[in-house]
């Protein structure tokens, strides 16, 4: 790094950690294009800096002495910590030592999603598509057991693969105090979900949160979705904390800012709908209508920008995202 960015990228920091620090957490995948962070306390340093008041990080190390080190470091600040982790596979032996290793660091949940992918990108049939639901439900199973054990609340993210209702469904169906949601504020745009009835319908299981303002745009395959800096997207992000808040006053906001190029959905294209048996062109034309309406007079690019002006673009839009938290949406420490 060059003088000039360091000298750019300390000046960041320090104008976050001189400003009165937000309660609004930040999420390790606010950082996954300019810096990936490997190591749990670099990532919790970085984000204390910036003025977050909590992480969502996964755990770097599980031997108990660094367990109770990050426990005192995020207690004494006065943060939290939610874990990530990946849902059991053919067994649950690794699920269950990352759930008692977050519930040694003190965690509040562990954060999960069944599909690491979007669900009209990896699924070229309806028969994969129901393939892969059996394989998570059988995950999901295993992981509410492990919870339950450990009385560890598990926060299952709508990440561009269950629609809202899909997702209800799975969480009334194993019915356990344990199993909740992280509810991500703008993934089930892609799905062609309207976003505020998302939030409603998701709100009385939101364990955990994935907060981020989205920007759209006609595209000719569809649409374009992008996170944008909170509060200059489209989504109502007050009535969207309000109705989490007013449902799970204990649940924690927590950041999700991406920095990247815009995601293309392609809901004009037939492949988009080999998944999406019971969609239809009401929602479709629904959706399509609303992108039309609030869509951005740019979207945010990274063409040309070399890896260190990512990366301190990427920490300015962090720092900004904590500043619009703490100041316009009132998510004061």
């Amino acid at each position: 790094m060059t003088r000039r960015a360091f000298l750019g990228a300390a000046g960041v920091a320090a104008a976050a950690a001189a400003a009165p620090r937000s309660s609004m957490g930040v999420a390790a995948t606010s950082f996954m294009t300019g810096w990936r962070p490997r190591d749990m306390f670099a990532f919790l340093e970085r984000c204390a800096a910036l003025g977050a008041g909590g992480v969502q990080t996964a755990l770097s190390a599980t031997d108990t002495d660094s367990l109770r080190r990050l426990r005192r470091r995020i207690e004494g600040a006065g943060m939290y910590l939610e874990v990530m982790a990946s849902l059991p596979q053919d067994d649950a032996a690794a699920f269950a030592r990352i759930a008692a290793a977050a519930g040694e660091a003190g965690a509040r949940c562990l954060r999960a999603a069944c599909l690491g992918g979007r669900r009209y990108e990896s699924f070229a049939t309806l028969e994969d598509w129901r393939a892969f639901v059996r394989q998570a439900q059988a995950a999901v199973r295993s992981a509410v057991q492990v919870c339950e054990q450990r009385r560890l609340p598990l926060a299952l993210e709508n990440h561009k693969d269950w629609t809202a209702e899909e997702l209800l469904a799975l969480l009334r169906e194993y019915s356990s105090e344990y199993l909740g949601v992280c509810l991500d504020t703008g993934n089930n745009i892609a799905l062609l979900d309207e976003p505020m009835e998302v939030v409603l319908a998701l709100a009385p299981y939101a364990v955990s949160t994935h907060v981020k303002d989205m920007g759209v745009a006609p595209d000719r395959d569809g649409f374009l979705l992008s996170e944008v800096v909170l509060g200059e997207g489209a989504l109502d992000l007050r009535a969207m904390l309000s109705a989490i808040r007013a449902r799970r006053p204990e649940t924690r906001f927590t950041l999700e800012m991406i920095t990247r190029n815009p995601l293309s959905v392609p809901c004009l294209t037939d492949a988009y709908w080999a998944t999406f048996p019971d969609r239809n062109g009401r929602r479709l034309a629904r959706t399509l209508r609303w992108v039309a309406a609030r869509q951005s007079a740019s979207l945010p690019r990274l063409d040309g920008l070399d890896a260190e002006s990512v990366r301190l673009l990427e920490e300015r839009n962090v720092a900004r995202c904590l500043a619009y938290a703490r100041d316009a949406l009132g998510l004061r420490a």
